[in-house]
């Protein structure tokens, strides 16, 4: 699970389309300027409305864990699919995002081995913080109500 928005804070528009589909104009916006040539991708994004777009099959490998490892294992990108919420890291998710994770989590355990549920922040610790304090990992939990995978802290948000 992570957290975007393109530019940081503005939501809406099509930045973070054009970044997972490799057709981000560098020159648009000055923030843009650090990432040129940034090559990423998610499997789906989660609007702030709930809206749900998919970029890359969940069967094939998307590049958005980065350097990372999960209980041991390295290349978290090789085994995982990743989700990102957009919204910053560290602020609140809406309902409708969570509403939309639970039926997306539950559609993915039942096409694929889904073991658990991580954040960008624990498999790249130190590294990446997102999604953040702002997740409500608790509340996802409840929402698809699936005790048997691996959950993060729920910590306070």
């Amino acid at each position: 699970m992570h957290s975007i928005s393109l530019p940081p804070g503005v939501y809406g528009g099509d930045a973070i389309e054009k970044l997972f589909t490799n057709c981000l104009d560098w020159d648009s916006h000055p923030y843009y300027a650090a990432m040129r040539g940034l090559r990423v991708s998610a499997h789906f994004l989660v609007r702030r409305d709930g809206t749900l777009q998919q970029f890359v099959a969940t069967h094939r490998r998307a590049w958005h864990a980065g350097a990372s490892s999960w209980r041991g294992r390295e290349q978290c990108n090789d085994f995982s699919v990743g989700i990102e919420l957009e919204g910053l890291e560290g602020l609140r998710f809406t309902a409708a995002q969570y509403r939309r994770l639970a039926r997306l989590i539950r559609a993915l355990r039942a096409n694929h081995p889904l073991q658990a549920v991580a954040g960008h922040e624990h498999v790249a610790p130190g590294r990446k913080g997102d999604p953040g304090a702002g997740f409500d990992w608790l509340r996802l939990r409840r929402l698809t109500g699936i005790e048997s995978l691996e959950w993060p802290p729920a910590g306070p948000v």
